[in-house]
């Protein structure tokens, strides 16, 4: 049996980047330039991880503000290859 393409969620806060309005429009320059920069970012760390060499890829999908001024909200879905044989995605030891 193939293995299956399996996605994940991660949500994270940046404590070093103050959020803006324009994080919420997908279509601005701003929106674009941070996503560019968190998948490239999140693709790294997580080739780097446990599920290394499964790992697809992932995509930032929403920005939100913080609960400071300083902080930005992430919200990305992730996927990798997930063979039938394998034990399930540790979540909280990624």
């Amino acid at each position: 049996t193939a293995a299956a393409l399996e996605r994940f969620t991660v949500n994270f806060t940046i404590t070093n980047l103050p959020y803006n309005s324009d994080l919420a429009k997908p279509d601005s320059a701003r929106f674009k330039s941070t996503r560019r920069v968190m998948n490239i970012m999140l693709d790294r760390l997580l080739k780097g991880s446990t599920i290394g060499p499964d790992f697809h890829g992932c995509e930032s999908t929403a920005f939100r503000p913080g609960s400071h001024r300083d902080e930005t909200r992430v919200d990305a879905v992730c996927s990798y290859r997930k063979e039938p044989s394998a034990a399930p995605l540790d979540r909280v030891g990624l």
